[in-house]
């Protein structure tokens, strides 16, 4: 990174992992003190306009200090302006961190700002809504509802709620547009990815490509408890192509509707219910900070 521009941290208090550390005398031992300044958010959706006024402001670099809704929400406020996405990962499954290769230590992360690099990266808009990593409907659209009231977080406790959820789910129909082609579908999960993993290093689409320009599109029918401990083996290996139990498409765009309302997600967050969801890419069209090797 050019010697130490100018940079924005937005921290989200509330964030899940390593609570105790106190970030902002992290940052001050890292960081000449000139370089930067410091927020803390205070309600949903606050590090968005953070991260908007920042780059109105003139910092070259903003960084989301939290998990995976944090980084989701200040880099919505950075499209479209000449301002940078820094990561100081410090949720459960640092989606996005990991996918950059981003150390997910705090003090590893401010190490970064020593030895970075600036790079474009692609994103997303589900319905509108962007995202980053993945967003989806159908088993993990119907779980984010559900863990977006739960008053525990971390990964043990959604590991938990799918586990309890899992037979209760049901999957839908599904009318899917893409690459000029229609088809109708049984849809357990339909997963729309523009990173190669959820977070936690659960790899819906290991061959993503966050800088090509096409979303990978992960289609799973239907799901036994039999083949979701095959899937789940997938995911943790890298092998979920290879599993014989989820059909891959790449595209620019794809549209889905369904004959009821869906809850849908955005980077594991949950956004709302539709029964029609429209996907779209928009290549290289946010700039991140990443390691330099």
């Amino acid at each position: 990174m050019p010697h130490f521009a100018k940079t924005l941290f937005i921290i989200n208090p509330k964030s899940g992992r390593q609570n105790k550390l106190n970030i902002q005398d992290l940052i001050r031992k890292h960081l000449p003190e000139d370089s930067f300044d410091i927020v803390e958010t205070e309600f949903a959706g606050h590090a968005t306009e953070l991260a908007r006024q920042g780059a109105k402001d003139g910092f070259r670099v903003v960084a989301a200090v939290g998990g995976d809704g944090t980084v989701n929400e200040v880099a919505r406020g950075l499209l479209g302006t000449r301002a940078a996405l820094a990561i100081i990962p410090k949720g459960s499954g640092n989606g996005l961190a990991r996918h950059l290769n981003i150390p997910l230590e705090v003090p590893a992360a401010l190490d970064l700002f020593h030895n970075s690099t600036f790079s474009r990266i692609d994103t997303c808009t589900i319905n509108g809504h962007p995202f980053f990593c993945t967003a989806g409907f159908g088993f993990d659209g119907y779980i984010s509802s559900i863990f977006a009231r739960n008053a525990r977080r971390g990964l043990r406790s959604y590991v938990e709620l799918i586990l309890k959820e899992f037979t209760k789910f049901k999957p839908g129909k599904a009318t899917v547009q893409l690459n000029h082609e229609n088809f109708e579908t049984d849809c357990f999960v339909l997963t729309f990815a523009n990173a190669s993993q959820y977070g936690n290093n659960a790899y819906i689409a290991p061959m993503a490509d966050i800088r090509d320009g096409l979303l990978d599109v992960c289609l799973i029918r239907e799901l036994s408890l039999q083949k979701a401990m095959a899937v789940s083996y997938g995911l943790l290996t890298k092998k979920i192509a290879t599993s014989g139990h989820a059909e891959f498409f790449k595209t620019q765009e794809i549209t889905a509707q369904t004959k009821e309302q869906m809850p849908f997600h955005a980077d594991g967050e949950y956004v709302g219910e539709a029964c029609e969801f429209h996907v779209q890419i928009k290549p290289l069209s946010l700039e991140v900070l990443i390691p330099a090797s």
